[in-house]
């Protein structure tokens, strides 16, 4: 069954952000529309004058007044094609940042399930180059609307002037407008190709950006090169397809527009001579037939908003992805007890946790472990709704995550991170990033208790060290994300494998001030290595997505395969 373009959930999100981009600077873009039209009024104007002005000089008659009129309309011209273009500057940019703002909120309110559908990179380009495509929307809009004026005005013209001219070009009009109608359809097609072709290379790219360190100590540089330029051929052949349906669009009109225009000056030279015609209005109608066949033009405005709306398609796939609703319950008193239950997630047509039943007593440290893909991070994800499930639900202290009032769960639930994102100007403002009131001791106690008050102490300007001036190892970073997390108290900690590049005693120390707050809220640790589960009330096993069981490590530990899970090097903690 062939699904209709109206059925396109991303085409219609496109449809919205080109009529939004249109809207959101109504007054320049209203100026922009007046002055174009204004400037394509001139345009049909100056032939008549000139016509007028041209049959007073042959006929020996005073014509100085229209003279300095064709002057006058010639530099009023010059001048609305000077606000015409920064007009349309500015309209095109201001559009551009506001589908930029539209792109990126909806980005961040969509959360990790949004490289789940498109790749880093894809997210970038279309974020920065397909915006800023986009955003010319109104700007090219306004220019095709001023260059079709400018055809049908020169057709009206040569009726004015004598019918016969006029039905020489409508008998070729729809000829072009079939020549027009098809360069669209095939422009946007090639221009999809294009960008998705973009799109893949800058994934790829930022893969091997964030891969780096890995990619040269492995000495495969050219190999990665090569798969990164991989696409450069089809990109290639996706450009070379723009410029073809271009150049045939345009020389189909080059043959088709200047026949017609050669046959107006033939008909009005034919009324010259039966006197008809004036000479003033022969040089009128040849000019008015350049207007109104000067199908070139409409080929370069149909492309430029044939690429704007290739460009919104992209940007209406990232919007047709549904964004998590917040709930309106309030959070009632309680100890941080989680439960997940029947949790079933899938992610690219892979079960990755199924049917998962869970209760955490609220005061609990309970550590999650399981082999690489058993599904760890994703339910530390869902526990403090970073992620939905597809199936099941979770709950803090009795009440579902998805009613609660994104204020009430931030406040609730604290997140620390193997490689924690470390926003913000200076070292305090990232410890104190989403504190409502964060004050320099609370900061400060927060990077005591994970260990990091030493070394920022040690840097130049201390806490106020800006984080792109502070060199930081990776376990510097991970106690950076740690003192974050502390900081922002809350009934429920979860900790996604955020001590795996601590050293022993610096991972002891922080594990000790974890567990050292009388167990005032609930822990969950993503667990790499057996001493930290060791350290937890409990542990949960996950095996294959799938919780094989749950309970103190001591007993688990008897399992060759729960050992297993931490590699043969591991002994039994004590």
């Amino acid at each position: 069954m062939t699904t209709r373009v109206d059925d396109d959930p991303a085409a219609a999100e496109a449809r919205a952000l080109l009529r939004g981009a249109v809207r959101h600077d109504g007054v320049r873009g209203a100026a922009l529309c007046a002055v174009s039209s204004a400037a394509t009024g001139v345009g049909l104007l100056l032939p008549a004058v000139l016509g007028r002005t041209l049959d007073l000089l042959l006929a020996h008659r005073p014509a100085a007044r229209w003279v300095w009129c064709c002057v006058g309309l010639v530099v009023l011209l010059a001048v609305l094609d000077g606000c015409e273009s920064v007009l349309s500057g500015t309209v095109d940019a201001r559009a551009t940042a506001w589908l930029r703002r539209r792109l990126a909120g909806h980005v961040l309110a969509l959360g990790p399930r949004a490289t789940d559908r498109f790749a880093s990179g894809d997210l970038v380009a279309r974020l920065v180059g397909g915006a800023a495509q986009a955003g010319t929307a109104p700007g090219a809009l306004a220019a095709l609307l001023a260059a079709l004026a400018g055809p049908v005005g020169g057709v009206v013209a040569l009726g004015l002037i004598d019918w016969r001219t006029a039905a020489v070009l409508l008998a070729g009009a729809p000829l072009l407008a079939l020549l027009l109608r098809a360069f669209a359809r095939d422009t946007s097609q090639c221009l999809a190709d294009y960008q998705r072709v973009q799109g893949s290379i800058a994934a790829a790219l930022a893969e091997a950006v964030g891969g780096s360190r890995t990619i040269r100590a492995a000495g495969t540089e050219d190999r990665e090169t090569a798969r990164v330029l991989r696409p450069l051929p089809e990109l290639s052949r996706a450009g070379h397809r723009m410029w073809r349906v271009q150049g045939r669009a345009a020389a189909q009109a080059v043959a088709v527009a200047p026949l017609l225009q050669l046959g107006v000056v033939a008909v009005a030279g034919f009324l010259l001579t039966r006197h008809r015609l004036s000479v003033g209005e022969v040089l009128a109608a040849s000019r008015y037939a350049v207007l109104a066949g000067g199908v070139g033009v409409l080929v370069g405005r149909v492309a430029a908003l044939s690429r704007a709306r290739a460009s919104a398609h992209r940007l209406g796939e990232v919007l047709a992805e549904p964004a998590p609703v917040p709930g309106t319950r309030r959070l009632p008193p309680g100890p941080g007890r989680l439960e997940l239950r029947g949790v079933t997630v899938r992610r690219g047509g892979r079960t990755v946790l199924d049917g998962v039943d869970l209760d955490v007593p609220g005061g609990t440290t309970l550590a999650v472990v399981g082999r690489s893909g058993a599904g760890k991070s994703l339910l530390a994800a869902l526990a403090g709704r970073l992620a939905d499930p597809d199936a099941g639900e979770v709950l803090l202290d009795g009440v579902r995550l998805t009613e609660l009032a994104p204020e009430d769960l931030r406040a609730a639930v604290a997140y620390a991170f193997e490689r924690p994102a470390l926003l913000g100007t200076t070292i305090e403002d990232t410890i104190a990033l989403g504190l409502v009131s964060p004050g320099p001791d609370r900061v400060r106690a927060a990077a005591r208790r994970a260990r990091a008050d030493a070394f920022v102490r040690r840097l130049p300007q201390g806490y106020a060290t800006p984080c792109a001036d502070a060199p930081r190892s990776g376990g510097e970073s991970q106690r950076l994300g740690l003192a974050r997390a502390f900081s922002r108290g809350g009934r429920l900690l979860i900790l996604d494998d955020a001590l795996s590049s601590l050293d022993t005693v610096t991972g002891h120390q922080v594990t000790e001030a974890l567990l050292g707050d009388g167990g005032r809220r609930t822990r969950l640790l993503v667990a790499h290595r057996a001493a930290t589960a060791a350290r937890a009330d409990a542990v949960a096993w996950l095996d294959g997505g799938r919780l094989r069981a749950v309970g103190p490590h001591a007993r688990l530990w008897r399992d060759p395969a729960y050992r297993a899970v931490f590699g043969s090097g591991e002994e039994v903690p004590r």
